[in-house]
């Protein structure tokens, strides 16, 4: 499991985003997603995210731009993720799942980003 965080750009607003290996899914803050399309869940869940349980009751798609490079995925959104180990509040939380689906990879040693997997085509079996 690993952490990097990284500026992610959606709708022309620079977001700050932790990309986190030990996640599943994908969050993001209500603030953020407020003018993306968001939602309602007809059952809300519980998640236990930083040490808080949380209800969502919202999901929203992120359209964005990541090194200049277009991701899009569903989030679970919250009112609050909690801050980086620099007390940065964290608006967007990218999970494992959204990160293989994109081909992002965690480079630990040197603290950034590999898209060097970044798929050119999605190929479906």
């Amino acid at each position: 499991m690993g952490r990097i965080r990284e500026n992610i750009e959606v709708m022309g607003h620079e977001c700050w985003a932790l990309f986190d290996s030990g996640a599943k899914n994908t969050y993001i803050v209500r603030d953020v997603a407020v003018g993306l399309p968001t939602f309602d869940i007809t059952n809300p869940e519980s998640v236990s995210l930083g040490g808080k349980v949380h209800q969502v009751t919202q999901n929203c798609w992120i359209e964005g731009m990541l090194e200049g490079l277009p991701i899009r995925c569903h989030a679970r959104v919250l009112n609050n993720i909690g801050a980086d180990d620099d007390g940065k509040n964290i608006e967007i939380l990218f999970g494992a799942l959204a990160m293989q689906e994109w081909g992002i990879r965690l480079n630990l040693e040197e603290e950034k980003l590999d898209l060097s997997h970044y798929p050119k085509e999605f190929v479906e079996f």
